[in-house]
């Protein structure tokens, strides 16, 4: 294959290494889904292998389909009667499910239901009403948080509800809800996103048939973004590494952030002690930053404890110093940015510029600071802190507190929350409203005051 020319000489090495268990520890900007895509390449292409005997699993559809596409790509021209598996955990899981569900004995068939996160949250609130427990005091979320995160551990109900300690209320509210939860479901033929993970685990441990029918399938297992994987997704690919150790992992320690979603860094962290004939190939050449860019992000992920020890290099130039600031608040660390902004602007009007923040939440004092200095912008993945349902709720409540006759914020808020109004008595407010020449406050009103000959059939609640 020519393309492998382009490759530097650990990523060479990362494509060729074909056989036994790899771990590559990819720094940012390395090159990584270049080589895992030029590693399944290279296996067809050069050694042989069918494409069905190879699997790629990594986290997002979009990953997935940008690692096919590539694929196709270095591919172009060869004569294929199948292609290799790139998927993501849990389509993998899917197909596993699809084909041997059964063998788990658990009632379910092939043709099961998968819930979506609304669909469990209304079986949930079903089983949290049955039970007779305070939909306030436990919601639907809050018992569906706590299952899935049991679920991710690779908790069943059983090991779930064995953990509750008898002062614990509320976690035995939970188990309760649980236990009524797993029996709809099964009545149902029905599993939830979590349940694909922890029921192909199951399988593969219990059923050593189908272990073994998958070992035999895929022969070249590749795991994409490795640092992120959890308790089940490290069993899974385990399971399925039982046979034929050609497995080979990307990912680097430093990237590590799904903590709060179950991932285990221990998993990137222990790889050589679970296949002891790992291994290790180190990308660390960068194609994308500064060494000025790579040199702060080494001082600062080097207080980390027990890391992969790496050095990322690039052959670009060093860049211009980075400027470190030290707010004394958040209102000031916004005032402070779009300054900054402000004066680039002036310089060069044409560049982009990007604010990075932790949360969401945190993107009110940037937009504040930056609308007071009129400078234009867009959010990115998400919505502007003024353009979200609950904030444009509290700025009609404002409007209407400073001027009633806002029609466009009464009609907004009128049944927020649910005041029993229903679209024929808006309909009717709408008409009132124009018949009097006035506004829909001055209309409700009139109607309220219990001198209008036809009032409205409203709720208590929508009076008041």
């Amino acid at each position: 294959m020519e393309i492998l020319s382009s490759l530097n000489l650990p990523q060479l090495e990362a494509v060729e290494q074909t056989e036994g268990p790899l771990l590559i520890l990819a720094g940012a900007g390395s090159g990584k889904t270049r080589v895992i895509t030029l590693r399944i390449a290279f296996l067809i292409a050069e050694k042989g292998v069918p494409p069905y005997n190879i699997l790629a699993v990594t986290f997002t559809n979009k990953a997935a389909g940008e690692m096919r596409e590539r694929v196709e790509t270095f591919l172009k021209g060869q004569k294929l009667h199948s292609a290799p598996l790139i998927s993501t955990f849990h389509s993998l899981c899917v197909r596993i499910l699809r084909q041997d569900i059964e063998h788990l004995q658990e009632g379910y068939t092939k043709s099961f239901t998968i819930y979506d996160t609304n669909d469990s949250q209304k079986v949930i609130k079903a089983c949290v009403k049955d039970i007779g427990l305070d939909e306030k005091q436990l919601s639907a979320r809050t018992v569906q948080n706590a299952i899935s995160s049991s679920k991710n551990r690779g908790e069943d109900f059983e090991l779930y509800a064995s953990r509750v300690e008898y002062t614990d209320e509320k976690r035995a509210a939970i188990a309760r809800v649980y236990k009524m939860y797993e029996e709809r479901l099964n009545n149902a033929n029905a599993l939830d996103f979590d349940d694909l993970m922890i029921k192909t685990v199951r399988l593969l441990r219990s059923v050593p048939e189908v272990r073994e029918k998958y070992n035999n399938k895929f022969k070249y297992i590749l795991v994409d973004e490795y640092q992120d994987t959890n308790a089940l997704q490290f069993a899974l690919i385990k399971y399925l590494t039982e046979k034929q150790q050609n497995i080979c992992v990307v990912g680097d320690d430093a990237q590590s952030i799904y903590g709060f979603r179950g991932a285990d860094i221990s998993n990137i962290l222990s790889f050589e002690e679970h296949y002891p004939d790992a291994k290790v190939i180190m990308l660390e050449q960068n194609y994308r930053s500064t060494q000025t860019i790579l040199d702060v992000a080494d001082a600062i992920i080097s207080n980390n404890e027990g890391r992969k020890e790496k050095k990322l290099w690039t052959e670009n130039d060093g860049g211009e110093k980075i400027f470190y600031y030290q707010a004394f608040d958040s209102d000031n660390e916004g005032r402070f940015v779009a300054s900054k902004i402000e004066e680039h602007q002036r310089r060069s009007a044409k560049d982009k510029i990007a604010i990075l923040y932790r949360t969401n939440a945190q993107s009110r004092v940037f937009e504040d600071a930056l609308r007071r200095l009129r400078i234009d912008y867009n959010i990115v993945g998400g919505f502007s802190f003024y353009e979200r349902a609950e904030v444009k709720d509290v700025i009609a409540y404002l409007k209407l507190a400073l001027n009633p006759f806002d029609d466009i914020a009464l009609l907004r808020v009128v049944n927020t929350p649910t005041r029993g109004l229903g679209k024929t008595s808006l309909d009717e407010l709408a008409f009132r409203a124009k018949d009097f020449g006035v506004s829909y406050w001055e209309a409700i009103s009139i109607i309220t005051s219990g001198k209008y000959a036809q009032p409205l059939n409203l709720t208590p609640r929508a009076v008041e």
